[in-house]
């Protein structure tokens, strides 16, 4: 990568970051080495780029207008090299925004077979349980559950997961276990990320529709948390059938309501807004696609 090449893309990395040290993290880069390559970039454009203090680095007007000129000019000229190529193959690096579990649980088991696929390609899981700002940490593509907030970026439907209820037999045996989603009122509730609606959680059993208010003592907001919880026998979690199929093949869950479907969550691919998606993030959205519903993973060949 020439050496313009590669100060715009720190440009655009501190630019949507805020940070020098961040951008240079990324890039392999101490925080003085980011800070220089880009000052020499600002003397090269012949304008000052970003305002620096103490304890931020914002863009001055002229480097907000070049921020939004060179963004699509680099995409452009990623999906170029991509097409020269002529042979699929995909180079760089790809970052990923997803929660803890399902990258530990459902990605995580399945990269091998893609990066057999794409053996110059890099990949950078980011794993929180909480969203991620796809422009401030450079984020290529995000993979999201149950509806998305108005929004301009990007997203593509990827696949949809069951829900269910699971409990511990420990916890079931000491309070009984519901016969009815009316029931749920009597029992010790576990609230995690993977509940769409907090307080309230609908069912569905042939043409009856139910929709029982919740209340839970306990809220956890990473998805491996409230599982353990359940198994420590806290008591009732609602969760995806991914993110309890390993305690409830073991016997440390067991599903609650089985009679009854719980509403569905939609899995999306989510790419920033105000630029094309990177072909590796495409390529990974379609992998995914097709892996999703596949329990356990298992090995795929390559056919992207």
């Amino acid at each position: 990568m020439s050496d313009r090449l590669f100060a715009l893309r720190l440009f655009t990395r501190v630019a949507r970051s805020g940070s020098f040290s961040r951008a240079g993290r990324e890039f392999q880069l101490s925080q003085p080495s980011a800070s220089r390559i880009v000052a020499n970039l600002e003397r090269e454009v012949g304008a000052a780029l970003f305002i620096r203090t103490t304890r931020a680095v914002t863009l001055t007007e002229a480097g907000g207008e070049y921020l939004a000129r060179i963004e699509p000019l680099l995409a452009e000229l990623e999906e170029a090299d991509h097409a020269a190529r002529g042979t699929g193959e995909i180079r760089g690096v790809l970052r990923v925004g997803l929660s803890s579990s399902f990258a530990v649980r459902e990605v995580i088991p399945r990269l091998l077979a893609f990066l057999a696929c794409h053996k110059a390609l890099r990949i950078d899981l980011l794993m929180n349980d909480q969203r991620q700002d796809l422009l401030g940490e450079g984020v290529d593509v995000a993979l999201r559950f149950g509806p998305l907030p108005d929004t301009s970026a990007t997203a593509r439907k990827i696949g949809v997961v069951e829900r269910l209820l699971a409990a511990s037999p420990a916890y079931l045996e000491k309070a009984g276990a519901p016969k009815l989603p009316a029931d749920l009122a009597d029992h010790a509730i576990i609230l995690g990320p993977a509940g769409l609606d907090p307080s309230a959680w609908t069912f569905r059993r042939d043409n009856h529709v139910i929709t029982a208010r919740v209340e839970g003592r306990l809220t956890i907001s990473a998805n491996e948390g409230a599982i353990a919880a359940a198994v420590a026998g806290l008591g009732i979690v609602s969760t995806g059938r991914w993110g309890c199929l390993a305690e409830m093949r073991s016997g440390a869950l067991v599903q609650v309501l089985p009679d009854w479907q719980m509403e569905k969550a939609e899995v999306h691919a989510v790419f920033p807004a105000g630029r094309a998606a990177k072909p590796a993030a495409r390529a990974f959205a379609d992998y995914l696609g097709r892996e999703m519903g596949k329990y356990p993973a298992a090995d795929t060949a390559c056919s992207m």
